[in-house]
């Protein structure tokens, strides 16, 4: 349907240019301008007697050269508006993602030895063979073995919530391609784009029990040290590009230290400190020498890790269709320089607020606070040039959207008041608690509320705490 729509979109914009080229498709227009000028010419010549005969105006013989010849059109620049080729660059983009991903799929059809129809009603003993031999074919850096924990896994994803499988893999869709070209510069196996997918699902304000946020869920403070901006009003963990490369960082720190990746794997996801431990305790070196020594939480991680990748990889045979993305593919970033409310681009270049959120999510107030150093604003394609023409015109919304924001020192105070929370402590809590559920330490809730001992506080105390 959208290959339809596209060259649709392509023939209906070269069709209105070619039309609107001086006299190329219609060859009686200059037969009538020719008639008109010498009609004029006529009108301006003296009043002479009338002729019996009237004077021949054009020549009448069929070899006759045209008097206006078309002037030839080029093809490559046909003559298109800047907002007519943003149209086209989107659609073409769109078009030519929804083709690599049916190409990127195509081997993992034809390397299947067992027929695909039929697959969930064949006996266990095929389907472990049909399983592991799949995954064999990855051929991955990351070894990725097949047993009862990763069947589960599979199971899991193809069989019970092939919903959340579909929703994915429209979300891949536009995130993959970029989360690919930044572990490819990282150095490191391609196919950790997988871990955001156990993570979040792809969901970019996802947010754990524990307080970890974005595509990869990280902590406050493991985000700061990999050079995420957060605060009351960024919170970068839910940027998706810059907390890619956060995450590749960590990753490949985390593989540097213990030299197997599923190691470094299980390490995201409980800490290298946890690992560390396990190793100690059990003296193995690989995931499944040290499984009985993790917590129980990462036991199942690397599992779900290769049953994602599976879930990815052989998502057709399983009948499993991707559900189309509700944020546009083609996107563009432009560089902001000033404070700026979305709510201002929004309204001037009528594009939906839910969408520019969805595109931008890590401005946590829709503010994008460019006062001392510029930041970046992702828009849909279509959208580009004609942010660039009416950026004066958006800029000049301000003092509609912004208001007490406009001041640098209000939004300095803006900061300090959000960046505060007061808790009243219920029957039940306790401090490590609350810690957990706000992304804090039990240390960080004692030096801000003056507490001397962590099992000395009641129910209806308030608790300070900041971000």
């Amino acid at each position: 349907m959208k290959k339809t729509l596209f060259l649709l979109l392509i023939l209906a914009l070269t069709t209105d240019t070619l039309l609107a080229a001086d006299g190329l498709f219609n060859r009686k227009k200059p037969r009538k301008r020719k008639k008109a000028r010498t009609e004029q010419v006529e009108q301006a010549q003296p009043q002479e007697a009338p002729q019996s005969t009237p004077v021949a105006t054009e020549p009448t013989s069929p070899e006759a050269p045209a008097e206006i010849k078309p002037q030839p059109v080029n093809d490559i620049t046909l003559n298109f508006t800047p907002a007519q080729a943003d149209s086209l660059v989107a659609a073409w983009s769109e078009y030519r993602r929804e083709v690599r991903y049916e190409e990127f799929f195509n081997p993992f059809l034809v390397a299947d030895t067992l027929l695909i129809e039929g697959t969930d009603s064949l006996a266990n003993a095929q389907k472990d063979a049909l399983y592991a031999q799949r995954l064999l074919n990855l051929a991955s850096p990351i070894p990725m073995p097949y047993n009862y924990l990763v069947r589960s896994r599979i199971t899991s994803y193809v069989e019970k919530h092939p919903a959340t499988i579909a929703r994915v893999l429209g979300l891949a869709r536009l995130y993959f391609p970029f989360i690919e070209d930044e572990l490819l510069k990282a150095g490191i196996p391609i196919e950790l784009r997988a871990l955001p997918i156990i993570e979040s699902a792809l969901q970019t304000g996802a947010v754990s029990r524990a307080g970890a946020v974005g595509l990869w869920q990280f902590m406050p403070s493991t985000g700061k040290s990999y050079g995420l901006e957060i605060n009351s009003l960024v919170d970068e963990r839910r940027d998706p590009i810059a907390s890619t490369r956060a995450a590749c960082l960590f990753l490949k720190e985390l593989h540097r230290i213990f030299g197997d990746w599923t190691l470094a794997i299980a390490a995201y996801n409980c800490g290298p400190g946890n690992v560390n431990k396990a190793i100690a305790r059990s003296g193995g070196k690989t995931f499944w020498d040290i499984y009985y020594y993790l917590p129980s939480e990462t036991r199942g991680y690397v599992p779900a890790f290769i049953g994602a990748t599976y879930a990815f990889n052989y998502h057709r045979q399983h009948n499993i269709e991707p559900i189309e993305a509700p944020i546009p593919l083609a996107v563009d970033t432009i560089r902001i320089n000033r404070i700026t409310h979305l709510q201002q681009i929004s309204s001037t270049l009528d594009i939906d607020i839910e969408v520019l959120r969805a595109l931008n999510p890590q401005y946590r107030l829709d503010i994008i606070p460019a006062t001392t150093k510029p930041y970046t604003l992702v828009l849909p394609q279509r959208h580009v040039t004609q942010y660039i023409e009416r950026e004066a015109e958006i800029m000049g919304k301000d003092s509609l959207y912004l208001k007490e924001y406009i001041n640098p020192s209000n939004i300095d105070k803006k900061r300090m008041e959000q960046a505060v929370t007061i808790y009243r402590i219920k029957r039940g809590d306790t401090l490590g608690g609350i810690a957990r559920r706000h992304g804090v330490t039990v240390k960080q809730l004692m030096r801000w509320n003056g507490i001397k001992n962590a099992a000395r506080i009641r129910e209806g105390q308030r608790l300070r705490i900041e971000r």
